[in-house]
């Protein structure tokens, strides 16, 4: 069977069967090369229904149970670390949520590889609440916060999100990268100025430690395995032998 062989013929008229056919596999093949993605977005669903239904006092309960707080931070680290990016505060914001999972998490995991998008986004979300909480501590000492501060709700996946935007950066060709970072740097820098809370700060600080993943993209890895004196393409990009379509990024070696 050939690659048309099950697409419509030109000039045929598609069937609403075909046209579904078509799209649940089109569905389907997205869905399984970001499968990290989509999991990670199945459980949000689960746990933002448990929010959604439960009462007030048990919402309470789980969201502070599950926060990366001072308090929380102290006692049970490695376990809320975790547990917080299975959350979001709102269960009405797991829509517009999951729309950034498939603009954002979704293509960079295709692009990376589960495992190290999965990385970039465990170094952004930790990070982050390290550095975040750590300025909550330093506020509190310094009585520029109040002490209630400590207990205060901090879960979500938008440190994750901002993480992956940084290292995205990597994959916008030049001379558009410079401008990506700049949109994105001033963004983001400008809600720690404007805002000046500790989540805004974790968003920044997401942001720079994504820049920081470089060495996890593909381009890195194909610098680092690169043959010695390969052949080279015209612009003066080192090309792989026996590379083919599939190669993507990973078939030639450029400056970056």
């Amino acid at each position: 069977m050939t690659a048309t062989d099950h697409e419509p013929r030109k000039g045929r008229r598609v069937t609403p069967r075909e046209a579904v056919r078509i799209g649940l596999r089109a569905v389907g093949e997205w869905v399984g090369h970001s499968p990290g993605t989509h999991i990670w977005l199945l459980v949000l669903a689960v746990t933002s229904g448990v929010i959604a239904v439960v009462s007030p006092g048990v919402r309470n309960f789980l969201l502070h149970h599950n926060s990366t707080n001072l308090v929380q931070l102290r006692d049970h680290p490695l376990r809320v670390l975790f547990v917080s990016a299975l959350w979001i505060e709102s269960p009405s914001g797991f829509l517009i949520y999951g729309v950034f999972f498939e603009l954002i998490h979704a293509p960079a995991e295709r692009w990376l590889g589960t495992w190290r998008w999965l990385l970039t986004v465990g170094i952004a979300h930790v990070g982050a609440t390290l550095v975040s909480q750590q300025a909550v501590r330093l506020g509190i000492q310094y009585e520029r916060l109040p002490k209630s501060m400590a207990h205060t709700v901090d879960i979500g996946v938008s440190y994750g999100i901002a993480g992956v935007i940084g290292i995205l950066a990597y994959l916008v060709p030049r001379p558009w990268r410079w401008g990506y970072v700049v949109l994105v740097t001033g963004f983001f820098g400008w809600s720690v100025v404007n805002g000046r809370t500790f989540t805004d700060l974790g968003h920044f600080t997401a942001l720079l430690l994504g820049f920081a993943c470089y060495a996890l993209t593909p381009t890195a890895r194909s610098r680092g395995r690169r043959p010695p004196g390969g052949p080279t393409s015209g612009d003066g990009s080192r090309t792989w032998p026996g590379a083919g379509p599939r190669g993507g990024r990973l078939a030639v070696w450029s400056q970056v």
